[in-house]
């Protein structure tokens, strides 16, 4: 009967005393600006010139359409009433094509832009995050979090340009600027 009596206190003691242990014991964290440090890595910077490489001749061309487009509207309204209702409804279809032209361009490029951009950082997002995972394993933290999603840190725990060198590191790029000493 003593037994069964003393064991519940002495079950209740154990487990205080696991728990006062669990508790005491230090978490360390980090806080990292996810978004900024894949922005400032080497391999987006150079994926954002070879993009803007890449789209240059498409935007040049429709550049060059809104200035056709501006020049045939420029030439309707100077026209005084010297152009005959013919000429004026050929301009004023040749506009409206060019018109049709840029909008089906400028969709077009966008697209493109906007697949190209996401397929991008989508992938250098799954790079980011195995190297702040790396990077969080060698200095022993148990929980990094985005600066994004915390309320207050301080700064001491920010490891941002931490993680912006090791995946620079990790994932070098051919013919990028050597990173700023900081």
């Amino acid at each position: 009967m003593f037994s069964r009596m003393g064991f519940k206190p002495l079950l209740a003691c154990s487990a205080l005393f696991v728990f006062s242990q669990v508790a005491a014991a230090q978490i360390k964290v980090a806080v990292v600006d996810i978004q900024r440090a894949v922005f400032e890595s080497a391999e987006i910077t150079k994926a954002n010139a070879d993009m803007q490489a890449t789209f240059k001749p498409r935007q040049d061309k429709i550049n060059l359409l809104a200035s056709e487009i501006q020049a045939l509207q420029t030439q309707l309204q100077n026209s005084n009433g010297k152009l005959t209702p013919a000429q004026e409804t050929d301009i004023q279809a040749n506009a409206a094509k060019k018109q049709r032209e840029l909008k089906y361009a400028q969709d077009d490029l966008q697209s493109d832009a906007d697949a190209y951009r996401n397929d991008t950082l989508q992938k250098s997002s799954v790079k980011m995050n195995e190297v702040i995972k790396k990077l969080a394993e060698g200095k022993g933290l148990d929980l990094v979090v985005d600066s994004q999603t915390a309320h207050f840190f301080k700064p001491a725990l920010d490891i941002t340009d931490e993680v912006i060198a090791a995946y620079n590191k990790a994932y070098p790029v051919a013919g990028a600027p050597a990173p700023a000493a900081k």
